[in-house]
């Protein structure tokens, strides 16, 4: 039985061969009706090529070198399809001119600090930071959690700008002087270097406070056209080498306890992404967002270790009744920034409800856990 089913199976191969060969030769004689199994060549995905400009020198630690991985990071994640060329500030534009270069299209991207456009629009820089205001993680509370960036972007829609939080410095310090600061009245007639809200803190104290781009504060500092600067912490301080034209380093940094870190994108540009990309986008400029204060928080407490053991840094507080005359005077700047415009109105009320929740939270936890913590 087994030797007939052998026979059997031969002869059903020999006509199947023999139908297949019928079928190849018949084919042949005709035009055959293209299979449906056929690869079809992908249409090549479109490309994006854009430019991110900056408020900050190039390779700056942290503030300069974040934006680079943030575009690197894109690159990688969709596969080249979305190409960001990274220029620091000066390189196209002024480190002040990046709101308006964005927003006519001259680059699709921009990255900076929203303070630096209150000329422009002066409550925008509720989103960077308030003097005595939120920390970097009250901050990221309020504008992921708290509908602070809802509102930032209802502000930015006029100028078709779309805003993300994009990096944090964390409590910053208090910045260099050549003249200490025993009461308030040493502020009196001090020319520095502070931008934002602080600065106008500072000249109602007295001081004459000046914005600069990073680029121009060592040598103001060293030659007299100022007689402080705050600029960052530890970190971008060491690397600016500021401890080499000034005498005295204060804390704490009053005048931005977390300075948010703005991405702007061109509106028109934003809708030309497919979805896809946007959502890569978003995600890249979130983990910068990330990315920068653990950076500031690691690397500016070993800067500062070195400033102090390697450089004879004199690092000092500043004394209480001066940060108490200086944040009733914060508090009175935040208010008279109320006006008749209700998205601004929104905008102060939502923060300030924020912050005074934030706080009663983190006095028993953030601040009692600091406070309960001993020194080793």
């Amino acid at each position: 039985m087994t030797f007939r089913l052998f026979r059997s199976q031969r002869q059903v191969l020999k006509s199947a061969l023999l139908v297949m060969a019928l079928g190849a030769a018949l084919g042949g004689c005709g035009n055959p009706e293209p299979s449906t199994t056929e690869t079809v060549a992908a249409e090549p995905a479109e490309t994006f090529r854009w430019k991110m400009i900056t408020t900050w020198p190039k390779n700056l630690p942290a503030l300069g070198t974040v934006p680079e991985r943030m575009a690197e990071r894109i690159r990688l994640m969709s596969n080249g399809r979305l190409d960001i060329r990274v220029y620091g500030a000066g390189e196209l534009v002024g480190a002040f001119e990046v709101f308006d270069a964005v927003s006519s299209g001259t680059a699709e991207m921009g990255n900076g600090a929203s303070y630096y456009w209150r000329s422009k629009l002066p409550i925008a820089a509720i989103f960077s930071t308030v003097p005595f205001g939120m920390t970097a993680q009250e901050m990221n509370g309020w504008l992921h959690y708290g509908g602070g960036l809802a509102l930032w972007r209802e502000l930015y829609e006029p100028f078709g700008l779309i805003p993300m939080a994009a990096g944090n410095t964390g409590v910053q310090m208090g910045g260099w002087f050549n003249r200490e600061i025993n009461g308030i009245e040493d502020l009196e007639g001090l020319k520095m270097r502070i931008p934002g809200l602080g600065g106008e803190v500072l000249k109602r104290i007295g001081g004459l406070p000046v914005t600069m781009p990073g680029s121009e504060v060592f040598t103001s500092l060293q030659t007299g056209v100022i007689d402080a600067t705050e600029w960052v912490g530890p970190y971008n301080d060491l690397a600016f080498g500021l401890h080499t034209v000034a005498d005295y380093y204060y804390y704490p940094g009053w005048h931005e306890p977390g300075a948010t870190i703005e991405s702007i994108v061109n509106a028109q540009a934003w809708a030309s992404l497919p979805r896809d990309l946007q959502v890569i986008l978003e995600t890249a400029v979130r983990h910068a967002n990330d990315d920068m204060l653990a950076e500031f928080t690691a690397r500016n407490a070993q800067a500062l270790q070195t400033l102090i053991d390697e450089h004879g840094v004199d690092v000092r507080p500043f004394p209480d009744d001066v940060l108490a005359a200086l944040q009733a005077e914060a508090e009175s700047v935040v208010a008279a920034m109320a006006g008749d415009d209700p998205l601004q109105q929104r905008i102060l009320d939502s923060h300030a409800a924020f912050t005074a929740s934030v706080r009663r939270y983190h006095e028993i936890t953030e601040r009692a856990y600091l406070n309960a913590r001993t020194e080793d």
